[in-house]
């Protein structure tokens, strides 16, 4: 029999926090080597931090790397244990994004990564270059302090494998699991059995699942062990390293760590049977292909990995895998990004524009549940919560304060206010003040027509001319000006409050702004630029407005007190900046010409579908042809690619805001398209006529 422990886990590294990183890194060794493990896998780059972008470009990232290194090899809590780490290393002056493995103080081998994540969020060969010299493994020349320590002047570092005494290790880095021709199938087919991927994965919605789906096609086809580990937590990016490290036997998951966790380190194991892939490849076709594959270069380790005393271990059960509903991933997902960056800026805790509408309500309830997950882990009695927890809050890391009460820890750290003016509704009040109660927040409520007067007063003596609102007879470039000039000084009120409320309450330090433009606005463009979306960090700019119903929804049903959230379903979205009389109330989607659901497809047709303006009104042509006319869908088609074209500029000064959808227009990372457009699409639009034309021909 063959039985092996072996441990993988989830690390919150953050980016250049060598110090950090390394202690991380030595945690989670330690816990490996308690819970009886002979190889310990950590997350990709997890010495650096995954998001250092052009900081890879510097030579000190990469020295530094090496100083950490040096104190991994020689500290004794990572000997008698074979480790796989991720670092950045350059070899003859070309930068890679490599695996370094080590055993007792000797660097085994190391491994480039071959095929670089570079679409989306990730910009790998901006700064990394694929190894892209298959099975080849060439000699690497040490640095002089390491070759002194390790006594080795060169290691190997290519596209080879660990072997050892009793089984075969293999990597597979990241990116390189989720490409067509995957390294797993040529390693399994030359004999590895323990495939290892130390990943830098960001959240998506439902992603887990296909990480999940691919590990486990990928053993069940070739048999084998995989181990996968990811970071895990905002290391100074727009996205959130969700964890949930895996390890999968032959398409069985048997361990599996949170997908969302406070926890810096979180360490998970299995003891697994290496005779049962050994059996789950005796297959003939398979054999034969084996047979006539190509080999790999063995890196050869004098040691065993299986246990010697194979009568007293137990190998580790299958288990159901844990997978989180989207409701649950927009509570969860943004509420650890905003601990990371609160606890990580030294900030004394959020503001938020509280608006009484579904959008900046979402935001508060994400706030609320990042309180509510704090106060779960200080139960706990985790240290490192409660020692971020007391900062946050104003207190010395020493202080005998332990947050248990949600809402106590959030009138602490979240400040809310409403901003309102003559045109605003009691019933957006109301709602306001009622959630702000309902959750703790330090709540303040006020009305700003005064500073909006001055502004105008201020034009008025300028020009001699008084705007008036489209309904009092006014223009639409009178009506729109009139609507932003408030919006714009929410903006200015909101980072006056973020400067000063601690400064109120007797406490020092300030507070970081919380935008609450969704994602559908954001490609609209159906928001003010520097109003109250400028803020200084967005938790909802990549959720759409119909999964924050969906959430709001979720979190009545599920969370006590918050019974008032139907109250905010039942109102009709509106951003409240027109008068309200009899024969008018303003409408967000009367506004846009376009319905939330309606974004929803648009958007993910441009983005993940990768449509122009012809190829959307082609496949709508399918989808809504049972309901709409052809002219109806041109006409549609038409006015989004207008709108987005006129105010894609808008998207240049978007907060950074949480990675959640497919299809987000973020244009400072996600979505790289123009910011200038011929708004007319004179030679798409024309195809489009054509085509409606053809139709009604027939």
């Amino acid at each position: 029999m063959g039985y092996v422990t072996l441990a993988t886990c989830a690390l919150n590294q953050w980016s250049l926090d060598f110090e950090g990183n390394y202690h991380r890194i030595v945690e989670s060794i330690v816990a490996a080597k308690r819970q009886g493990a002979s190889y310990r896998l950590g997350p990709e780059l997890e010495i650096t931090g995954y998001g250092c972008n052009d900081h890879f470009l510097e030579n000190d990232t990469y020295t530094h790397s090496w100083e950490i290194l040096e104190r991994l090899l020689q500290n004794q809590d990572c000997r008698e244990i074979m480790c796989d780490v991720g670092m950045p290393v350059v070899h003859k002056s070309v930068k890679y994004n490599c695996r370094v493995i080590f055993f007792n103080g000797k660097i085994v081998l190391i491994r480039p990564k071959l095929f670089m994540a570079n679409d989306g969020n990730y910009r790998e060969l901006r700064w990394f270059t694929p190894w892209n010299k298959p099975r080849v493994v060439e000699d690497f020349q040490l640095p002089r302090s390491i070759a002194q320590l390790t006594g080795q002047d060169t290691v190997p570092f290519g596209d080879g494998v660990v072997a050892t005494k009793d089984t075969c290790i293999g990597v597979e880095l990241c990116e390189e699991l989720f490409t067509p021709l995957s390294p797993h199938i040529s390693m399994a087919l030359d004999g590895v059995e323990i495939f290892t991927n130390g990943s830098g994965s960001h959240h998506e919605f439902q992603k887990l699942h296909r990480r999940i789906d691919l590990i486990r096609e990928a053993t069940m086809k070739s048999g084998g062990v995989y181990l996968y580990a990811n970071q895990c937590g905002c290391d100074g990016e727009r996205v959130y390293y969700d964890g949930c490290a895996l390890i999968i036997i032959n398409g069985q998951v048997v361990a599996q760590s949170s997908q969302f966790s406070l926890k810096d380190v979180e360490v998970i194991t299995a003891t697994v049977d290496l005779d049962e892939v050994r059996a789950a490849r005796a297959v003939s076709s398979r054999e034969i292909q084996a047979s006539s594959s190509p080999s790999y270069q063995r890196a050869h380790v004098d040691t065993y990995l299986t246990h010697s005393d194979e009568l007293h271990a137990v190998p580790t059960k299958p288990i159901n895998v844990k997978y989180h509903t989207p409701e649950e991933e927009i509570r969860y997902g943004p509420a650890c990004w905003l601990w990371d960056y609160i606890r990580r800026s030294k900030a004394g805790g959020f503001f938020l524009p509280l608006s009484g509408g579904i959008d900046s309500c979402s935001t508060a309830l994400i706030v609320f549940s990042m309180c509510m997950l704090v106060t779960e882990a200080a139960k706990e009695g985790d240290p490192l919560v409660i020692r971020d927890a007391r900062i946050a809050a104003g207190l010395p890391p020493n202080d005998e304060y332990i947050p248990r009460d949600p809402k106590e820890f959030c009138n602490r750290i979240f400040h809310t206010c409403y901003m309102g003016t003559t045109n605003s509704s009691a019933e957006t009040r109301s709602r306001a003040k009622d959630l702000a109660q309902r959750i703790g927040s330090y709540h303040v409520d006020m009305n700003m027509d005064s500073i909006v007067s001055s502004f105008l007063t201020v034009f008025k003596t300028i020009t001699s001319r008084e705007p008036r609102f489209k309904v009092h007879g006014g223009t639409h470039a009178e009506n729109l000006a009139l609507q932003n000039v408030q919006a714009r000084s929410r903006m200015v009120l909101a980072y006056l409050m973020a400067q000063l409320l601690l400064w109120v309450r007797g406490r020092n330090g300030s507070l970081l702004v919380l935008g609450s433009a969704n994602v559908d606005e954001t490609l609209r463009g159906y928001f003010t630029k520097y109003d109250c979306s400028s803020a200084d960090v967005n938790p909802i700019g990549g959720i759409s407005k119909t999964d924050l119903r969906k959430f709001i929804l979720f979190m009545r049903n599920n969370v006590e007190g918050l019974d008032l959230l139907s109250g905010f379903l039942d109102a009709t979205p509106t951003a409240e900046l027109e008068p309200i009389t009899e024969n008018y109330v303003q409408s967000d989607e009367v506004d846009m010409g376009m319905s939330y659901d309606e974004l929803s497809v648009f958007g993910t047709l441009r983005k993940v579908a990768k449509c122009g303006p012809v190829s959307m009104f082609r496949k709508l042509l399918v989808e809504w042809g049972s309901f709409l006319s052809p002219t109806e869908v041109a006409a549609k088609v038409k006015r989004f690619f207008f709108y987005y074209s006129i105010n894609r500029h808008k998207t240049t000064i978007l907060p950074p805001s949480y990675h959640m959808s497919s299809y987000s227009p973020d244009d400072n990372r996600f979505d790289l398209r123009p910011f200038l457009y011929s708004a007319s699409w004179t030679w798409q639009f024309s195809k489009i006529d054509e085509m409606v034309q053809a139709k009604k021909e027939k």
